[in-house]
């Protein structure tokens, strides 16, 4: 995903908006939030396997694996340790 939009960055930014706003409900369709909640609970599922399968917390490592930005599995990490469903090395 070298050029171009990363998606993952994209997921990032609404990820955050979310969070620190219900606003974002007001100009969203429910579905296309439905759809993306779907899509980021799919991909939190491959880093957990990816994880647990390599016992690899590298981003760089987790990037290569599943094909995602560095800053993209950065974000992943560090969301999926806060939420407690995956651990520090």
């Amino acid at each position: 995903m070298g050029e171009g939009v990363d998606p993952t960055k994209m997921c990032q930014n609404l990820v955050d908006k979310v969070t620190q706003s219900r606003q974002l409900s007001a100009v969203a369709e429910p579905e296309v939030l439905v759809l993306f909640e779907n899509w980021l609970e799919e991909l939190e599922s491959e880093v957990i396997s990816f994880i647990k399968r390599t016992k690899a917390l590298n981003p760089a490592d987790l990037a290569d694996g599943l094909g995602v930005s560095r800053s993209g599995a950065e974000f992943l990490i560090t969301k999926l340790q806060r939420e407690g469903k995956i651990q520090q090395g």
